[in-house]
C-alpha cells in the first residue's frame, strides 16, 4: 500500500494545485519511483489510497498496467491519517501481512527483502530504520541488538522510522472506522513486545518542504549511478 492521501501542507504552494505524490525529483514523481521499485521487487498487487486532488493520481498511475502492477484505489472523502487510510483499504489488502509505505518519502530500500516476509505474531508488525535528519535529530524510536523497537529513553537519540513498514490486518483490529494517526498503534506494540525493526542505511529523504524537495531533485539529476545503501535482510534478525 502507498499512503498518497495527504494534503501536505507544508509544500504549499506547490501542493495547492499538484498532489504531493506527484511531485517530481529526477524527473519523475515521487510515487513513479515507488511504483517502480516495489515492481522490481516483485509487488504485483498495490493499494493506493487517494484524497486531496485524488483525480490527479489516478489519472497519473491508471491501473498499473505500464509497470507491470494491477493498482486498486482506496478513496477517502478526506484524509484519514496513516492509520485510519489503512483501516478503510483493509478489504481491498486481504488477510496477510502487506507493506505500506509513505508516498511523501524518498528511499533506494530493496523492496524484495520484504516480499513475503511475515511477523513474528499476527498482531506484530516490522518497522524500517534510518539515520535521523536535521529536522528530527532525536529520532523515534530506539532499536535494541535482537532487532525489536523500543520507546526511546529520556535524553537518549534513536532512530527514525522510514514510513516502510510490513503490517498484519490484524495489527488494526482494536481501530473503528475513522481519522487515526499511526504512532499511538506503534507506541501500543512496543509495550506488548511486538514490534521488530531494522536499520537500513541507504538513501532516504522525508520530503517534507520545498526546499527539502529541491535538494533531492538535484542530488538525483547530478548521481551518475544508483545511490548506495544495503542492509542485512529483515528476516535476518
Amino acid at each position: 500500500m502507498i499512503l498518497a492521501a495527504g494534503v501536505g501542507e507544508r509544500m504549499r504552494p506547490l501542493t495547492d494545485h499538484t498532489p504531493k505524490p506527484l511531485l517530481e525529483v529526477g524527473g519523475s514523481p515521487l510515487i513513479a519511483h515507488h511504483i517502480e521499485r516495489l515492481a522490481r521487487g516483485g509487488f504485483t498487487e498495490l493499494v493506493i489510497n487517494v484524497s486531496h486532488l485524488a483525480a490527479q493520481i489516478t489519472a497519473y498511475c491508471g491501473d498499473g498496467s505500464r509497470w507491470g502492477v494491477s493498482i486498486t484505489y482506496s478513496a477517502e472523502a478526506e484524509p484519514l491519517e496513516t492509520a485510519g487510510g489503512i483501516f478503510q483499504a483493509l478489504p481491498l489488502l486481504g488477510g496477510k501481512p502487506f507493506l505500506v509505505v509513505n508516498g511523501d518519502i524518498w528511499i533506494d530500500y530493496p523492496f524484495a527483502r520484504l516480499l513475503g516476509y511475515t511477523p513474528p505474531d499476527p498482531e506484530c508488525a516490522h518497522l524500517v530504520m534510518v539515520g535521523n535528519p536535521a529536522q528530527h535529530p532525536r529520532g523515534d524510536f530506539a532499536l535494541d541488538e535482537q532487532g525489536w523497537v523500543r520507546e526511546l529513553a529520556a535524553g537518549a537519540t534513536g532512530l527514525t522510522y522510514a514510513g516502510v513498514g510490513v503490517y498484519t490486518p490484524a495489527f488494526f483490529a482494536a481501530m473503528a472506522p475513522g481519522k487515526m494517526p499511526l504512532r499511538p498503534l506503534l507506541d501500543a506494540a512496543i509495550r506488548r513486545g511486538c514490534l521488530s525493526g531494522e536499520y537500513y542505511p541507504g538513501h532516504w529523504e522525508d520530503v517534507g518542504t520545498p526546499e527539502r524537495l529541491r535538494s533531492l531533485d538535484a542530488a538525483l539529476r547530478a548521481a551518475a549511478g544508483p545511490l548506495p545503501g544495503a542492509g542485512p535482510p529483515a528476516n535476518s534478525r
